[in-house]
């Protein structure tokens, strides 16, 4: 047993699906007279919860989003998760070899979560009451409540977890939570502009494969 608990976020982390869902939003927004382009998308709203990003596209465009938005943007980019989600590449593997307490703290709701694991197979590698959505907190990332609460829930102290996120906002929150994190950037969605906000946002540690994850956690 180790003294460090590993808190891994869902979305762009442990699955490949921001590439969808930025890809999803992308189509939606066009459709209601929106448009952003998938990389715009990638670089602003990766890490947020869909309420969290309506707002940011009100303040965008200047006014109030479509009814229904939301649940379209979601339909569409759950659709195409059940043919093309795949984990990233090699995560299976590396939690397989990991006996480090671990859990999953993700903005997406508990359904997404769960439909994201079930797919692609890793819902077997966490213990079904280590997985936390942002709906069990009062304010998602960037603010830290929901690392706060993963790793009360888990036992641990801030200063002995360790984030592994791929969005500005879950950096911001890992660090604003005393938690040190790990940007991961090996996920389609990422570019060069994602990378620098997130060391804006605080990194200090990049790793771009589970490759790079396994060597610097030791696995």
């Amino acid at each position: 047993m180790t003294d460090r608990l590993l808190i891994f976020d869902c979305d762009g982390v442990l699955v490949d699906s921001e590439v969808l869902a930025v890809r999803a939003e992308a189509r939606v927004l066009a459709e209601v007279g929106m448009a952003m382009t998938e990389d715009e998308i990638a670089n602003t709203c990766v890490g947020l919860s869909y309420p969290d990003m309506m707002a940011l596209l009100e303040e965008r465009f200047g006014r109030a989003m479509p009814d229904g938005l939301e649940d379209r943007i979601q339909a569409e980019a759950t659709a195409s998760f059940a043919t093309e989600l795949t984990e990233i590449a090699g995560m299976s593997t590396l939690l397989a070899s990991s006996d480090e307490p671990r859990c999953v703290a993700s903005s997406g709701t508990p359904e997404k979560i769960s439909l994201s694991l079930g797919i692609t197979g890793l819902d077997a590698l966490f213990d079904p009451n280590a997985i936390f959505s942002s709906q069990l907190v009062e304010q998602g990332k960037p603010a830290p409540d929901l690392f706060l609460y993963a790793a009360e829930q888990m036992g641990f102290a801030p200063a002995h977890c360790l984030v592994i996120e791929d969005s500005p906002h879950g950096v911001a929150a890992a660090l604003a939570a005393g938690m040190d994190v790990v940007a991961f950037t090996a996920g389609g969605h990422v570019r060069q502009p994602l990378i620098e906000r997130l060391a804006g946002a605080g990194a200090k540690t990049f790793v771009a494969s589970t490759d790079e994850l396994a060597c610097f956690l030791g696995a």
